[in-house]
């Protein structure tokens, strides 16, 4: 499988298009001068207010354009870092022409590069260095606030980072699902927005978020 570096016309589409599309590609940083290359194996699509034809309330653009979420209303290709309950700091791919708020969630990867680098930023091995969001922006070295913003397709240094997003050229098994551990009705099957390759060993284990299992139950 051969890959390619991203442009914004790859991501110029909504997020629900976009994400499966990032399946086997590379997040390719620079930290501190220490590079860590990381493939793609799990994501999560979320739209803005206003974006598709479904309105998604697990999203953090859902009301509108925030400070928080300022990044996700911008030119495609720049990267949306948020802090996830005050402590990880995770990877969005921005999506969707801009100006209309999108964002694919860099759930989880495998690191093809720069292992030790990792390690150190996480003290941890092995297949679970990158599994889950929290942990694949740990091993990055991207942080928020500093990195919130910066853009993977010219890789314009940022804060002392660097970022370039890869796209591979060749098919994967691809899965879908409901989205891990989204609340309320956004985190059931009626929102089967994350995609994964099937049977990579680096995927996150799937758990319903708080009051999903049972809004799905209503569903069914």
């Amino acid at each position: 499988m051969t890959l390619r570096r991203a442009n914004r016309d790859d991501l110029a589409a909504l997020p629900l298009e976009v994400a499966p599309r990032l399946l086997g590609g590379e997040l390719r940083t620079v930290v501190g001068g220490a590079e860590v290359r990381l493939r793609i194996t799990e994501v999560e699509a979320y739209h803005g207010r206003g974006t598709g034809a479904l309105a998604d309330p697990g999203s953090h653009a859902r009301m509108g354009r925030t400070a928080r979420n300022a990044t996700m209303w911008g030119e495609p290709g720049h990267l949306y870092v948020y802090l996830s309950h005050g402590i990880h700091s995770c990877v969005n791919v921005v999506c969707a022409p801009d100006g209309i708020a999108g964002g694919v969630l860099l759930r989880a990867g495998s690191v093809v590069e720069g292992a030790d680098a990792a390690t150190e930023r996480s003290g941890r091995s092995g297949r679970d260095l990158a599994r889950g969001p929290g942990r694949f922006g740990q091993v990055s070295g991207l942080r928020h606030p500093l990195h919130d913003g910066i853009d993977a397709i010219t890789g314009a240094e940022m804060h002392g980072a660097s970022a370039g997003l890869w796209l591979a050229e060749g098919a994967v098994r691809i899965a879908t699902g409901p989205r891990v551990g989204v609340a309320g009705h956004a985190g059931t099957h009626a929102f089967p927005w994350r995609f994964w390759i099937e049977g990579d060993p680096s995927v996150s284990p799937f758990r319903w978020g708080r009051g999903a299992a049972d809004a799905q139950a209503m569903l069914n």
